[in-house]
């Protein structure tokens, strides 16, 4: 027995959140490519916010940053990287250490909560 997929409602705006928790380098190719792939099954117009905390916040430091390239012209296109302000105290950074696409929130969990209120589509993504 095979699923049915449903097609995507063009005339709907998706709005999908990626919470990001995971420092492994394999956990952040794969969130980048969930979000390329829901934008192309959903459509382009599909409003996409990343929230980074805890150890996931590499994904949007600077230094190292092998990612960066590709998450530009994600966010070019529209795509929101968020950086959670509590985790970015206890780790000591600030805006200038994170790549400059990035917004911050001031806590991770509580926009993840917000959103999820807002009725915005819930993914989560590392470990």
């Amino acid at each position: 027995m095979s699923l049915t997929t449903f097609a995507a409602d063009t005339n709907k705006t998706h709005k999908v959140l990626f919470e990001f928790t995971s420092p492994d380098k394999e956990a952040r190719t794969g969130v980048l490519n969930n979000i390329e792939n829901v934008r192309k099954a959903l459509g382009t117009g599909t409003q996409v916010i990343l929230v980074a905390h805890g150890p996931g916040i590499a994904l949007l430091q600077k230094a190292g940053n092998e990612s960066a390239e590709r998450m530009r012209k994600l966010a070019d296109a529209g795509v929101v990287f968020a950086a959670c302000e509590n985790t970015m105290k206890r780790k000591n950074l600030d805006k200038a250490d994170l790549v400059t696409f990035s917004t911050t929130v001031d806590s991770g969990v509580a926009e993840v909560v917000r959103r999820q209120e807002a009725g915005w589509s819930y993914v989560k993504s590392g470990h």
